[in-house]
């Protein structure tokens, strides 16, 4: 096993990110009318892009394609390789296709851009050799052009894929202004990420998952402590006569206990919270949180129209990862 220097780990570490920065600085001061001219013609189809590459870049392309998709520019992967045996098929009328090539002169490369040119579909090069036979058969180049690989022997791609997958960045990130596209629109592709929890979970959609504590204001202690036990929420609403007037939690029942003397003459009236904060179920969960935060609380009453429909818990939203 060779032997482990820490020091001239980081010190290579270092050196490939040196690399890395200086390929993607240069790549920035020679930014041209290329990435434009790709974030035009991807706006002006009617259908989807068509996202293909070889080796590395093929695996940046996917990147692209995943990175375009959830931003609400529809993308597919091609495979460089597999298109001359029938993946071309999946290339319809008008649909771009970004090809991605730092050399611009691999063989795949080379049979696959006349089939392309043949069906008149738009071609976009992402290519580092505007040199190349590429570059040359596009209609659209943007450049990736990189001084060196951060590889020591100059060979693995690095910062060649490196620069692929920024000025995919780049282009999605055009698109997503161009179209105005929000968070909103984002939560759409992301319904199970956090984000999405945020954009769409109610109060009403965490509150159903529990049973409905509750008991009347007339009931003894026993009841109350048997009612909170067995609902596992921490508290429960108290009515009078079908309506909320007041609220107990484990921590009033902690306080109680603590105070009063003789505690089995008490019913739930004489301990419960006048006026406890409410929510309607309709309301985005994320937005109960300024008001557990606020008003320093852990359970709050979902109450819609004066009727009560249960209890959410500042638990609640940490389970479902909705946080600020």
């Amino acid at each position: 096993m060779p032997e482990i220097n820490l020091n001239s780990i980081i010190e290579s570490a270092e050196e490939t990110l040196r690399i890395e920065i200086a390929n993607l600085e240069n790549l920035l001061s020679n930014l041209d009318n290329g990435i434009a001219e790709a974030v035009e013609c991807v706006l002006s189809t009617p259908n989807r892009v068509v996202i293909s590459g070889i080796g590395k870049s093929a695996i940046i392309a996917q990147k692209i394609v995943a990175t375009l998709n959830s931003t609400g520019t529809p993308a597919v992967f091609m495979h460089a390789a597999d298109a001359v045996h029938g993946d071309l098929g999946m290339i319809q009328p008008k649909d771009p296709v970004i090809l991605l090539s730092n050399s611009g002169n691999t063989p795949e490369i080379k049979d696959l851009v006349p089939l392309i040119k043949r069906q008149a579909n738009p071609l976009i090069a992402f290519t580092g050799n505007k040199d190349s036979f590429l570059a040359n058969q596009a209609d659209i180049v943007v450049s990736c052009k990189i001084s060196r690989e951060a590889c020591p022997n100059n060979l693995a791609p690095t910062s060649s894929t490196t620069a692929q997958m920024v000025m995919g960045d780049a282009l999605a990130v055009a698109l997503i202004k161009a179209k105005k596209f929000t968070s909103k629109d984002f939560s759409k592709f992301h319904p199970g990420g956090a984000l999405g929890k945020k954009m769409y979970t109610t109060v009403g959609d965490i509150c159903e998952k529990h049973q409905l504590p509750r008991v009347q204001a007339s009931d003894s202690l026993s009841v109350v402590l048997n009612e909170i036990s067995e609902k596992r929420l921490g508290a429960t609403a108290v009515l009078e006569n079908q309506a909320v007037v007041g609220i107990i939690t484990d921590g009033d029942i902690r306080r109680t206990l603590l105070n009063e003397a003789n505690i089995y003459l008490l019913k739930a009236a004489d301990i419960m919270t006048l006026n406890p904060k409410s929510i309607p179920s309709d309301v985005l969960a994320i937005e109960s949180l300024e008001i557990f935060k606020t008003h320093h609380i852990s359970q709050l009453l979902v109450i819609d129209n004066q009727e009560y429909k249960g209890i959410i818990h500042l638990h609640d939203l940490h389970k479902e990862g909705i946080t600020e």
